[in-house]
């Protein structure tokens, strides 16, 4: 029997519940899967509450690693023994657990170099952070970027990889102790938003012009701010909404604070091609393999903790990449 975590109703970390299931054999089209490490994420989080609406009861999480144990009908993709990491959104669900059946069209192989820990740590963050620097905007050096939650999981990696680009990264924190982490990172400049004004702090690090795209995972508490540190023309991205759905507004605003542009995309959109899929995947894989960027895990759980691991991530208590080890 394997362990896994489940919920029978939405809401806070205590409908989340360890159980005992029976994976069984895979069918067609599906893999068996022994993880080694599972990834926690904040859209986790968006499943367990109901903001992501999904047939209940439900497994949790989306990111895992581990090592492939049986393959069903029609699988070429990979094969038995192949150590391998995915990361996707309803298709993926259930990754909170010791093992599991799969499909495996979402299955990435994993290079040697890459560890399971990394790569549970690594793999939702890194094509998040690959299709954000390198699809959604055609940055440049110099370009200017506000980044929202900079000393995260994903505000790590983008820190690091914008540094590659010669991107001036400005980060948002809520702690000096976050601060240094972010700047240590690659961020030019940090600012602290329990005390700072941010768009007016932005302003003044960019001589009165503003930055040429923000990355917002805060969403509610955050919009305005963000608007408000955008340069004409600008690129306002939605990331994440970690403090609430963004009221609606009339799209005129936009007009009125410089012609802004603005997207809220969603990953899945950026790896549902398998050959961007693997573009993004081979550049970050790559990145980290020669030691350019560096994943940080500066927590790690039992699976038995998924209650207490979801505390910590709303209260923002965590740094860098969160996972559960099995």
């Amino acid at each position: 029997m394997a362990k896994a975590i489940r919920m029978h109703q939405t809401g806070g970390p205590e409908v989340l519940r360890l159980e005992e299931i029976d994976v069984g054999e895979p069918g067609p089209g599906q893999v068996r899967l022994r993880h080694v490490a599972v990834g926690l994420n904040y859209a986790d989080t968006y499943f367990r509450n109901g903001t992501y609406p999904m047939p209940l009861p439900a497994g949790m999480g989306v990111e895992a690693s581990g090592v492939v144990q049986a393959v069903g009908e029609g699988v070429t993709n990979v094969a038995v023994g192949d150590r391998v990491t995915y990361t996707g959104f309803l298709n993926t669900l259930g990754a909170y657990a010791t093992s599991r059946l799969i499909p495996a069209a979402p299955l990435i192989k994993l290079p040697d170099n890459i560890a399971f820990e990394t790569a549970a740590a690594m793999t939702m963050r890194g094509l998040t952070s690959a299709y954000l620097l390198r699809r959604i905007h055609d940055f440049k050096a110099g370009d200017t970027l506000l980044l929202h939650a900079a000393a995260g999981g994903v505000g790590l990696i983008v820190s690091q990889w914008a540094k590659l680009l010669g991107i001036t990264v400005i980060g948002t924190v809520s702690t000096e102790e976050k601060a240094e982490v972010a700047r240590a990172h690659g961020c030019t400049h940090t600012i602290n938003y329990s005390h700072e004004d941010v768009a007016k702090k932005v302003r003044e690090l960019t001589d009165g012009v503003g930055v040429n795209v923000v990355f917002d995972s805060v969403g509610k508490s955050t919009f305005m701010a963000s608007l408000d540190s955008l340069k004409r023309r600008g690129l306002m991205v939605c990331v994440g909404t970690a403090s609430g759905p963004i009221d609606g507004f009339n799209p005129n605003l936009l007009a009125m604070k410089g012609s802004l542009y603005l997207t809220r995309p969603a990953l899945a959109d950026y790896i549902a091609d398998p050959a961007e899929k693997a573009a993004l995947a081979a550049e970050v894989f790559d990145h980290v393999g020669a030691g350019r960027i560096q994943i940080e895990i500066h927590q790690h759980y039992a699976l038995e903790d998924a209650q207490q691991a979801h505390r910590d991530l709303e209260s923002r208590k965590t740094t860098g990449s969160s996972i559960f080890v099995i």
